[in-house]
């Protein structure tokens, strides 16, 4: 890595501005805002990004609708792809954010905003590592394209635009898990339960499939007996002026056991009140506090990837409709239909009927694949990590849209997850340390 360090070294604080520039959009889902499919503030995201890259001597290209984006250098019939993308989830409730969402803030050596550690900061580590082989004077004998989705968060329809009309590259990673290697990823499903509101009290609840809800806020009668009730099961709340805010931990859906979810608790003590909302029965009495649902799906899990996971992520009570939001990852080797049937008779029996959401098919890179045993070896050579061992996770990355792909850090193991959460932050060196392997990594790709 030596013939890298100073180009590394003098670039580690233009990428941490870019990164800056990037957080200060609020570029989370607007559908059809401004004339965008998914907001104004995601173009102006995808068109910074392309802008960043321009400025550091990359072709780019962007559709200019807000679908995505994309940037190269190199030559060859080959290309290497690095996948991410520049939208964000909402921040969720500003008082829980030390300093705000999109003011990017440096404290005690990490650095602080939405999208600074999923996936804005990591694009722009990978950017400015490829940025450190351009000003060394590395000749690329296979392209590097970045390619910037819009949409990641929820439907993936900035990815699909690409894959229909853009090249597909022979082989590439996403910097947006884990180090050292993420080899595979559960299935994930996305659905919603719903059913014609008879008479159930309105609520507006979660901000995102994919984000265990650290909060629940209820405005509806009987808040003296929600009270009481929350009380003598130990869940914590706040009473406000217009209403009991239940309290939980925020986490992101792939990991829900690192959360506590606030709809959940919610959902429990007002079904033991005498609530008659269908989604609040189900909630209370087929899943409760279980991450895994065993009670619909029994034991659930295999070898490679780990159990089942399941997630109430939203909750939407009006005067005409009650619906349900759940995301939930499935393991690997599991078939759609083992949890497609159970959940269907279980919804049914509380009288909500079934409607699919999302759904991504599993990543599953052979160990064997020169890929994957090209970024393992980089890993385990830069950091001197020899026993670090592939992985199998729960989240979905770009890493599935396309063949012979995978998720490539840039969380070390034992660093803390705060992607989706209040005061989302990244340490900055171990960024800087990301961007030296992303850069021995890219070199190595590209012989």
């Amino acid at each position: 890595m030596t013939k890298f360090n100073k180009q590394l070294k003098r670039l580690q604080i233009p990428m941490k501005e870019a990164i800056k520039e990037l957080v200060r959009i609020p570029s989370f889902l607007v559908e059809g805002g401004d004339g965008y499919p998914f907001g104004k503030a995601v173009h102006e995201a995808l068109q910074k990004a392309v802008d960043i890259a321009a400025d550091l001597e990359f072709r780019t290209w962007y559709d200019g609708e807000g679908y995505y984006a994309w940037a190269e250098i190199g030559e060859g019939e080959e290309m290497i792809g690095i996948i991410g993308h520049m939208d964000v989830v909402p921040p969720g409730n500003p008082a829980h954010w030390t300093t705000p969402a999109f003011e990017p803030s440096e404290r005690e050596g990490k650095l602080y905003g939405r999208g600074t550690q999923d996936d804005k900061g990591p694009m722009m580590a990978a950017l400015f590592a490829v940025k450190a082989l351009m000003d060394a004077g590395v000749t690329f004998n296979r392209r590097v394209r970045f390619i910037f989705g819009g949409d990641e968060e929820n439907h993936w329809r900035g990815m699909d635009r690409y894959l229909a009309r853009e090249e597909i590259p022979t082989m590439g990673f996403t910097p947006d898990a884990e180090f050292p290697i993420i080899f595979a990823e559960k299935h994930i499903l996305q659905v919603v339960l719903f059913a014609p509101n008879e008479g159930a009290p309105t609520m507006d609840l979660g901000t995102a499939f994919n984000a265990v809800p650290g909060e629940a806020l209820y405005t509806g009668p009987n808040q003296d007996d929600l009270t009481a009730k929350l009380d003598e099961l130990g869940f914590d709340y706040e009473r406000m002026d217009r209403g009991v805010r239940v309290l939980g931990k925020a986490a992101h859906a792939s990991l829900p056991e690192k959360g506590v979810n606030a709809i959940s608790r919610l959902a429990i003590a007002l079904d033991a009140i005498g609530c008659q909302a269908k989604t609040i029965r189900f909630i209370a009495q087929a899943v409760g506090m279980d991450y895994h649902a065993e009670t619909i799906f029994g034991p659930m899990e295999d070898e490679v990837s780990g159990q089942l996971t399941f997630n109430i992520g939203k909750l939407t009570i009006t005067d005409a409709e009650e619906r349900l939001g759940i995301d939930m990852r499935i393991p690997v080797t599991a078939k759609k239909e083992q949890v497609v049937g159970p959940l269907k008779e279980a919804a049914a029996r509380f009288g909500l009927d079934y409607e699919e959401h999302a759904w991504k098919a599993s990543l599953y890179v052979s160990l064997d694949h020169p890929l994957v045993k090209t970024l393992l070896a980089v890993y385990r050579e830069v950091t001197g990590d020899a026993d670090a061992e592939p992985l199998a996770i729960g989240g979905g990355t770009y890493a599935r849209a396309m063949p012979n792909c995978v998720a490539f850090g840039p969380n070390f193991p034992g660093s803390p997850e705060t992607a989706h959460q209040a005061d989302e932050y990244i340490i900055l060196e171990e960024l800087y340390r990301a961007m030296d392997i992303y850069t021995e990594a890219i070199y190595r790709l590209t012989r």
